[in-house]
């Protein structure tokens, strides 16, 4: 399929794999790029033109590459040449995926300051059935309210071995869409989330990574737990119902059997 964006030539686009199904493959006789447009229906949070403007903060650090075009309909990135991560080979290199993200959590922030609670009450908004507990525990979390940042940095937010590139100049952060400014505890809980089996080892060596107590950032990652097992389950709901999709309504279903 040819595609037109602007400042590139003409060339092939090639969907790719995801969750969100908003990504593509571009390859051009100037190069190779992935492109993201706008989704088709609103997914809080998810700002093309915020993406961007939070990449060319990063991209001095060599955390992530410049935008090539950048505004609230599409982000278009050069291409990371590289492997995706296998689950086995993000386990055997998990003290690398440390040091990734400890270099991303000493970046400047950025000025996009990530807060949970709007975004889990424009979820309730948004979404059509609304599960049993859901409300209750919305109602809980918004008079508990946010816990106070243990360490406030530039977070990633979706950290997992499928956002994950290897090549020989190591490991690579992508899919930046949902990250900004938060509590390292928050990236953590959700590290975590997506490898719960190893969620003590993930923490024990982040914590002695970045000189913190275990103690302290174990109980840290415990009180946003609630907060994102409800960001989790209420993200499956809204684009299992947007898109139809059977796997996302199954993994919406797990998610509210723990709210």
């Amino acid at each position: 399929m040819a595609k037109k964006v602007p400042g590139l030539t003409p060339g092939r686009l090639t969907p790719l794999q995801g969750l969100t199904g908003q990504s593509s493959k571009l390859e051009t006789r100037q190069g190779t790029f992935i492109v993201r447009p706008a989704p088709p229906l609103p997914i809080p949070f998810v700002d093309r033109q915020r993406e961007a403007r939070l990449l060319r903060k990063l991209s001095s650090s060599g955390l992530t590459p410049r935008p090539i075009v950048g505004d609230a309909g599409l982000l278009v990135l050069p291409w990371q040449a590289g492997e995706s991560l296998s689950p086995q080979a993000f386990h055997q290199r998990s003290r690398e995926v440390v040091v990734l993200l400890l270099r991303l959590h000493r970046q400047p922030l950025t000025g996009y300051r990530l807060c949970l609670l709007p975004l889990l009450e424009r979820y309730w908004q948004l979404c059509r059935q609304r599960q049993a507990g859901w409300q209750r525990a919305l109602r809980q979390l918004q008079r508990v309210g946010e816990p106070r940042p243990l360490r406030l940095a530039p977070l990633h937010m979706d950290v997992h071995s499928g956002n994950l590139i290897a090549n020989a100049q190591g490991l690579h952060l992508i899919d930046w869409e949902y990250a900004a400014d938060g509590d390292v505890a928050l990236e953590l809980a959700a590290l975590c989330a997506s490898d719960p089996d190893r969620h003590d080892r993930w923490l024990e060596s982040y914590a002695q990574a970045a000189r913190l107590s275990t103690v302290q950032l174990t109980y840290q990652v415990a009180r946003w737990q609630p907060w994102l097992r409800l960001l989790m389950a209420s993200w499956y709901q809204l684009r299992a119902e947007q898109s139809s999709d059977e796997q996302l309504l199954q993994l919406a279903q797990q998610s509210w059997q723990y709210i």
